[in-house]
């Protein structure tokens, strides 16, 4: 597997590059946003490591102008911005995954590995579930066709389930990429969010997509 990792603070470029090639991964690297689009444009790289801050162009800007163009290789926001908009806008624009700094390099090794156990993500543009669709890049849902009225973090929280469909997600970990709360924080907030997002995406309809795992937390998937 070939990673590329665009990241201008040299001392975190030096460890992930390390890191990363000890568990067996070929990395690329690149300090500059402009160089990190060209790297990533060319198709060689099976996920990409993105910082937001970066010069010449920021993450933003790269992550908008992969998924603009149709671009479906994964990509994981690693970035200080810790704010629930940042987050928020990062969902939106088309990330898979979003890790705050500082970081642990285990807990970022192992949202690797499932990046690319889930394949090529969604592309910002329209993915589908089942009978849901989700269209990332106007913000919008529908479910057998019929508009589904969400909020801007109800929308947040379903593309955070649908990008990362089929995987368990702790409520820490929701709580954490959505809501930008402490990963220990000890909060039903996720649970009367998910509870109004099934009423929206699975109670009109016979077949839930929303699923709750005893002891973890939630995931969204195709169950018969």
């Amino acid at each position: 597997m070939h990673l590329l990792i665009i990241e201008d603070e040299e001392k975190t470029l030096t460890a992930l590059r390390q890191g990363f090639g000890e568990a067996g991964y070929d990395v690329s690297t690149a300090r500059r946003g402009d160089e990190g689009l060209v790297l990533a444009r060319s198709k060689t790289h099976d996920l990409v490591i993105l910082d937001i801050m970066l010069p010449h162009r920021d993450g933003w800007e790269i992550l908008a102008e992969l998924r603009r163009t149709g671009a479906r290789v994964p990509v994981i926001c690693l970035t200080a911005r810790d704010s629930v908009e940042d987050r928020v806008r990062g969902l939106e624009l088309g990330a898979d995954d979003y890790v705050v700094k500082p970081f642990a390099f285990a807990e970022l090794l192992a949202r690797v590995r499932t990046a690319l156990r889930r394949g090529a993500g969604p592309n910002g543009t329209v993915v589908h579930v089942a009978d849901l669709e989700v269209d990332f890049l106007r913000q919008r849902a529908s479910r057998r066709g019929r508009p589904l009225d969400l909020t801007g973090r109800e929308f947040a929280l379903l593309g955070l389930l649908v990008r990362r469909r089929g995987e368990p997600l702790e409520r820490r970990e929701i709580a954490a990429q959505v809501w930008g709360m402490p990963r220990d924080s000890d909060s039903n907030a996720i649970d009367v969010a998910i509870r109004r997002l099934r009423g929206k995406v699975d109670e009109p309809f016979e077949r839930p997509l929303i699923h709750t795992v005893r002891g973890i937390g939630y995931v969204l998937d195709e169950r018969p």
